[in-house]
């Protein structure tokens, strides 16, 4: 090989080549790979560590206490950085990798880039069955880190000390790529990472990445114009795609020149304000009544930045059967869904490009004044579910509307599966841009808590607006994956969490008895036990407490308020619990297709299955 190298082991050469390269957010020149969260173990601890070790100063690394929920919290901090810096996480071998298998695929869902690197077994062979391996009887070379690749956008097993020299630019221009972004993973045999090898001095060079922004073809924009142009009727549904390509402010204004109403995702909410003039409510399932009769009304759909998810279209029940879509994307296979003309290209340069070609045609102003109305009408529903009532249990609309009181400007709310994305993605009025972060692309309990300390570890950095994460959950949540509490604490990254119980797993409650089946083993009150003594709540403030937080439980609305003034004052980690009504919910108007059993001894569940067909009798169908 010729040129000047230099003769470090794999892994040493790997943690190198990591602290070399280099992006800029907001003008300023900072790492990529910010930091790494570690659990060392078998298969991590001798090599890896030993150079992540020597490498602390340029690549801090945080212990977690979760393989999954430290790898949870590198997504956080992917999204709070709108994927323009990237977290890596580290395991050992056997169960340590299992264990991030769930957060690959929560970011895989999602579209946001983590760099995964997992100990593996021998490449030699010649110790096997090493401790923690699953030998494959017919297929040696299978092992658990072949799970990962069902959830990755980029896999490589390193087999030589040389394969770094390709792999790992092509895992960082899978990671910053708006069309394939997601998570990358590397195994290192524990063979491999100890070997020595001359690397090119170039290697470690320092680079300097961008992400991307590629421009849609010409004949497609026209043809969007065009078809745009005829609409009577139009939305824009904004997705997350319009966040991570920083395309708020292009999309607001585009919408308002133009006269088109914009509706949200789940992933897109947060990228406006929510009394922003062209705002007109989140769409969906989890929507507002003002989206929704906008988008069954609707005879031409702007999609820009979304996969179309169910839970924004109503499982295809929406809109109406004419209606046309036209997908700007940077996704290929997004923008091609359902019959759309499919527009694809960065959300930021492709608005600007379409906005360019309307000139300044415009939809009736009758159009969004009636989009206004039917959003005004939302906002006096939220305000008649959120103020304070005389009911013996708080609701989760009242805790949302004192939480959201209480938070700053430059706050960001946090929350992910069970009842809490409904109330949130419904009643949370965002104040500034990218503080809203609500992971419902893969519905990952024991996302949030894992997620605010990624916030958390993302908010002093270049390009945020700084504030403090407040993490919303459920009981049961908080129940299966808490343990990053003590994480914040150790690390001194604050943040608020609230924890709203409501006795089990009640949103799922709701859809089991909704689909005709009588509530079991989801409220605690419905489980096997059996012991009748034991508790159906737990002292929530006394857990996060013995973890080193600062904690209250709270009865009352008024009990609530002041500790979230307290929570705010405190200057570390502050755990909020509050009894939660488990029935009560702000209402949605939109279908969703479930299975429910063909045929069923139970009445409850032959009128359910009815409703279904129904609802499933009303779909557009995509091809």
């Amino acid at each position: 090989m010729s040129g000047a190298t230099v003769r470090v082991t794999m892994a040493q050469a790997l943690v190198r080549w990591l602290t070399r390269q280099f992006t800029e957010i907001d003008g300023v020149r900072v790492p990529l790979f910010a930091g790494v969260f570690g659990i060392f173990g078998h298969g991590n601890v001798t090599c890896l560590s030993e150079a992540l070790e020597a490498a602390q100063d340029d690549l801090p690394t945080w212990r977690g206490q979760n393989e999954q929920s430290m790898a949870l919290a590198a997504i956080g901090f992917a999204k709070a950085k709108r994927r323009r810096q990237i977290m890596v996480a580290t395991s050992s071998i056997g169960p340590g990798a299992l264990n991030m298998v769930t957060a690959a695929g929560t970011a895989h869902a999602n579209r946001l880039p983590v760099l995964l690197i997992a100990g593996d077994t021998f490449a030699n062979r010649l110790p096997d069955p090493v401790l923690q391996q699953v030998e494959h009887f017919n297929d040696p070379t299978i092992t658990v880190n072949d799970a990962f690749k069902a959830v990755t956008r980029h896999w490589d097993r390193i087999m030589h000390p040389a394969q770094i020299l390709q792999s790992l630019p092509q895992a960082v221009a899978t990671m910053l790529d708006p069309a394939d972004c997601g998570p990358a993973f590397l195994a290192l045999p524990q063979d491999v990472q100890e070997l020595a090898f001359d690397y090119p001095e170039a290697f470690f060079e320092e680079r300097m990445w961008s992400v991307p922004r590629p421009r849609p073809d010409r004949r497609r924009l026209a043809e969007a114009a065009a078809l745009l142009m005829t609409a009577k009727k139009p939305i824009l549904i904004a997705g997350g795609g319009v966040r991570y390509s920083l395309a708020e402010t292009a999309v607001g204004e585009f919408a308002l020149k133009h006269g088109i109403p914009i509706v949200e995702t789940i992933a897109g909410k947060g990228g406006l304000t929510h009394h922003h003039p062209a705002h007109a409510g989140p769409i969906g399932i989890v929507g507002s009544t003002s989206a929704n009769a906008l988008a069954a009304e609707a005879d031409v759909i702007l999609a820009v930045g979304t996969r179309l998810q169910d839970f924004t279209t109503g499982s295809w029940t929406a809109f109406g059967a004419d209606a046309k879509f036209i997908s700007i994307n940077a996704g290929r296979f997004d923008a091609t869904k359902h019959r759309a003309l499919a527009v694809v290209g960065d959300a930021l340069e492709t608005v600007k490009e379409l906005d360019a070609a309307l000139g300044a045609w415009r939809v009736d102003p009758a159009h969004m004044a009636r989009a206004k109305a039917l959003f005004g009408d939302w906002n006096a529903l939220l305000d008649g579910r959120q103020a304070p009532g005389n009911a013996a249990v708080p609701t989760y609309a009242q805790v949302v509307s004192l939480v959201n009181a209480a938070a700053g400007d430059n706050d960001t709310l946090i929350s992910a599966a069970g009842g809490l994305p409904g109330e949130v993605a419904k009643g949370w009025r965002v104040k500034a841009p990218n503080t809203f972060d609500l992971e419902f692309g893969f519905s990952c309990m024991g996302y949030e808590i894992a997620a605010g300390w990624g916030h958390a570890m993302a908010n002093a950095g270049p390009g945020c607006l700084g504030g403090t994460p407040i993490v919303m959950v459920g009981d049961g949540t908080y129940m299966m994956m808490n343990s990053d509490v003590h994480s914040t604490v150790l690390a001194g990254h604050k943040m608020i969490v609230i924890v709203c119980d409501n006795g089990g797993y009640a949103v799922i409650d709701r859809l089991q008895r909704a689909k005709g089946v009588p509530g079991f083993n989801n409220l605690l009150v419905d489980c096997r036990v059996k012991n009748p003594e034991a508790p159906l709540h737990v002292d929530f403030a006394k857990h996060a407490e013995s973890m080193g937080a600062a904690a209250r439980h709270c009865e009352t609305l008024a009990e609530f308020a002041a500790a979230l003034h307290w929570a705010k004052g405190n200057d570390r980690t502050t755990v909020l619990s509050i009894a939660t009504d488990p029935h009560s919910w702000v209402p949605g108007d939109a279908d969703w297709d479930v299975g429910v059993p063909e045929v069923s001894s139970r009445d409850t569940v032959r009128a359910a299955r009815k409703q279904q067909e129904e609802i499933r009798a009303k779909r557009r169908l995509g091809v």
